[in-house]
């Protein structure tokens, strides 16, 4: 079982920066991926990043690239998203979760069914 409790989202204005914080227990950290997904009103989960096990490799949807960086933490069993030049599309509330393999390929990394494990979801809101 694993854990993982979200924080960090709340208002901001457009072009503004929030960092979205991921703390997981209850297994081994950093011996899984772990992914950000956001979802609209209405809408399923949208892929947002990824990063394998040992940073090996990270992953962004083409809306965020270049704007939203994904890091992590093992010593402190937490995963991050930096997200900056935030815009108003971006408003969604956040979950992180636990991918099922260590090395997942860019296709298995964007689907959410390959994920085990969710948090609970943070609130992020970019007004203009």
């Amino acid at each position: 079982q694993v854990q993982l409790v979200e924080s960090g989202g709340g208002l901001v204005l457009a072009g503004g920066s929030l960092r979205l914080s991921c703390v997981a227990s209850g297994r081994t950290f950093n011996s899984y991926a772990m992914g950000w997904f956001r979802q609209h009103p209405g809408k399923e989960h949208e892929f947002v990043s990824a990063i394998t096990r040992n940073d090996i490799n990270t992953y962004y949807a083409d809306s965020v690239k270049g704007r939203f960086t994904i890091f992590r933490d093992n010593a402190k069993n937490t995963v991050y998203l930096q997200m900056d030049s935030l815009k108003p599309e971006d408003t969604a509330v956040y979950y992180c979760a636990a991918h099922r393999t260590a090395y997942p390929d860019p296709p298995r990394a964007a689907n959410p069914v390959e994920y085990d494990y969710w948090g609970q979801g943070t609130q992020v809101t970019v007004s203009s």
